[in-house]
């Protein structure tokens, strides 16, 4: 039986945590680290190597696949294929990490939990339509289960993880590494009565179970042996670090807890039909990415994990983007989860409200404008791609697209009869007069380009956009506005699009004018009814698209050589962008061909369902910030359009399914 040893006075604090000790008093004794940073400890274990992978300690590092995501609806951390958390942000998804493995070694922090021998899981997988992941080991001594999950937030975070023997019996080995501030800071550690208290600046940690601790190089260790049909549980819980210790949960009944929450959840999801399954769990995955406080939702958990490794593409996303407010409005919608809906309605809102002029291309998750960009060079980077960015400067760019992103998001929440304020009309107004000022200026397009700015296509289609669905908007609710000065603009920027924007010669549009690159967001012309999805001029565009701009048939976002980027090297296919492929080939009338290529997609879904930003076809891996929310809904719509066999405009609501289009 494992015993308790968390109570009573202790003779060697640094058996817990090897520290230099200054006594206190009485019965309790504090323990301080020395002012030394987590810098100094990596170069003890770092080894270099010719494997193109960075070596942990000889071992390469997990894939960007090899990761699943728990949360509790304010951050989320990632658990790799060996039991070990690398990256958890607290206390919310933006705060700097303490788990950081991701981005270095394991001596930047985290959070080992696994059989003595080490090694991959046998299986893993989460329990029903939940964010509770079981992963299974099965050893020579018998089969072991790990259970791993984050109850919904209270006032604090919780990580709770349970062991539980199923065969024989296993001998487990634990690992906790906590650095705060990305890496940077070793935490003070002291051991009371109910466990184990980590403390730094502004952050607290207590760690509770009744497994034996013991110190070891900096890290606290735990070596003990589960027996079929016993339960260890771990609870790690964050707190600020000035008020006094929460109340430590019962790692039994929030399981139960955490699991009814997450199946309640699930039940609402109204979709049926043959993809079912692939779309709960990418909506799991996007409530997951929900901040529920306000109700955004971030593009991913992560920072810096690159879209070419060793590369400088490394960027922070852990942000919310206006790019994707239209798609994720349309698959809550669809998929029958409204209040979802409503909550990113608001925040939407909320953010953009202020002067027009000041619109943000993403903003933070309580709607922060503020994201200054820098770099964290203590942390060498997933796989050696540099450098490691916290923060966004994209955020302060041009991109004129979003005026028509916001308003096309509007007029959906309009068509999809949510409440539906004068305010929000009033602020549509403001923003639509201040985009009559500067539609024509150049900007820094859709994918956030940082060479020149240039004249991008879909900037111009988006600008129509926002024009067309405010005309709708006096012409079909009755809304106040002066219709036919819209009117007049929206047909000014078409001609704009088709003089300049639309190659003839070649029968296609282009990514910028006056130059011949193509680029995925063409294939949105037909989703925001820019021209009908089967004009011989969408046509020529997609077939351009497939022959000049795929790889194995999935889609680039555009050749970064060619496309003046400001930034070297390459990327992988972006996986939201071959998801719009799915759909303009079914408008175009090509079934069967949209169909396969959904289905490819979906096997490049990792095992338990979960797809990062972008897929390298040459070295058959995940690339980028995962999970990532661009290509999780891009994945939804895509599904319910090829279940009711259809596609619709972006301001039009998919329709709950019913039995004659399952």
């Amino acid at each position: 039986m494992l015993q308790p040893v968390l109570h009573g006075q202790l003779g060697r604090i640094q058996d817990v945590f090897p520290v230099v000790v200054a006594p206190s008093g009485g019965s309790d004794v504090d323990c301080h680290v020395p002012p030394v940073t987590a810098a100094v400890l990596r170069g003890y274990t770092r080894r270099a190597g010719p494997l193109r992978h960075r070596l942990w300690q000889g071992k390469v590092m997990a894939r960007i696949e090899d990761y699943a995501v728990v949360g509790d609806l304010h951050t989320g951390a990632l658990v790799n294929k060996e039991g070990s958390i690398d990256w958890l942000c607290l206390p919310r998804f933006d705060s700097p990490a303490c788990f950081n493995a991701l981005l270095d070694t394991p001596d930047a922090g985290r959070w080992l939990l696994a059989p003595a021998s080490g090694g991959p899981c046998t299986r893993r997988g989460y329990r029903d339509g939940s964010l509770i992941l079981e992963t299974e080991w099965e050893t020579p001594d018998g089969t072991v289960r790990v259970i791993d999950f984050m109850p919904p937030r209270d006032s604090v975070a919780d990580i709770v993880r349970i062991v539980e023997g199923v065969t024989g019996s296993v001998e487990m080995h634990s690992e906790l590494t906590l650095r705060f501030d990305y890496g940077h800071i070793i935490p003070w550690v002291r051991k009371d009565e109910y466990g184990l208290h980590a403390i730094a600046g502004p952050d607290a940690v207590y760690f509770v179970t009744p497994a034996p601790l013991r110190g070891e190089n900096m890290h606290t260790v735990s070596d003990f042996t589960v027996n079929a049909g016993e339960r260890v549980p771990f609870v790690l819980t964050w707190a600020p670090s000035h008020v006094g210790r929460p109340h430590t949960v019962d790692a039994a009944e929030v399981l139960g807890t955490t699991y009814a929450y997450w199946r309640g959840w699930a039940s609402q999801c109204t979709v049926e039909g043959q993809y079912k399954e692939a779309v709960l769990r990418s909506l799991v995955t996007l409530k997951a990415l929900t901040y529920a406080p306000t109700g955004g939702i971030v593009a991913a958990v992560t920072t810096s994990l690159p879209e070419q490794p060793g590369g400088p593409r490394n960027w922070d996303y852990r942000y919310c983007w206006l790019r994707d407010a239209t798609m994720t409005l349309q698959a809550l919608l669809a998929a029958g989860y409204t209040a979802e809906a409503a909550a990113w309605r608001d925040w939407l809102l909320r953010a953009v409200a202020g002067d027009p002029s000041d619109l943000q291309i993403m903003y933070g998750i309580h709607g922060e404008r503020r994201l200054p960009e820098m770099e964290l060079p203590w942390l060498k980077g997933y796989e050696n791609s540099t450098p490691v960015r916290i923060g966004n400067g994209a955020a302060e760019q041009l991109q004129l697209d979003v005026w028509g992103e916001v308003l096309d998001c509007l007029a959906l929440t309009r068509n999809s009869l949510l409440t539906h304020s004068d305010e929000a009309w009033d602020l549509q107004i403001a923003l639509m007069e201040h985009l009559e000022t500067i539609w024509d200026q150049p900007d820094n397009g859709l994918w956030e380009m940082r060479g020149p700015r240039r004249h991008f296509t879909h900037s111009k289609v988006m600008a129509w956009v926002a024009a067309d669905r405010m005309v709708k908007g006096v012409r079909d609710s009755g809304l106040p506005g002066p219709v036919e000065r819209w009117e007049k603009l929206r047909d000014t920027i078409r001609r704009d699009v088709m003089a300049n924007g639309f190659d003839a010669k070649r029968n296609t549009f282009v990514q910028s004018y006056g130059r011949p690159e193509l680029d995925a967001s063409l294939l949105l012309i037909p989703r925001v009814g820019f021209l009908p999805a089967d004009d011989p001029r969408v046509i020529g565009t997609i077939e351009a698209i497939q022959r000049e701009l795929t790889e194995d048939g999935f889609v680039l976002r555009y050749r970064p050589a060619d496309s003046d980027d400001g930034l070297p090297g390459d990327e992988g296919v972006f996986l939201a962008c071959s998801f719009w492929l799915v759909e303009a080939l079914l408008g175009a009338g090509r079934h069967e061909e949209s169909r396969k290529l959904f289905e490819r997609l979906l096997d490049l879904r990792n095992d338990v369902g979960l797809l990062s930003e972008e897929w390298g076809v040459r070295l058959g891996r995940q690339l980028g910030n995962t999970p990532q929310a661009f290509s999780h809904f891009a994945l939804v719509t895509s599904a319910l359009e090829l279940h009711q066999d259809t596609v619709r405009r972006s301001d039009t609501p998919i329709p709950p399914e019913t039995a004659e289009t399952r």
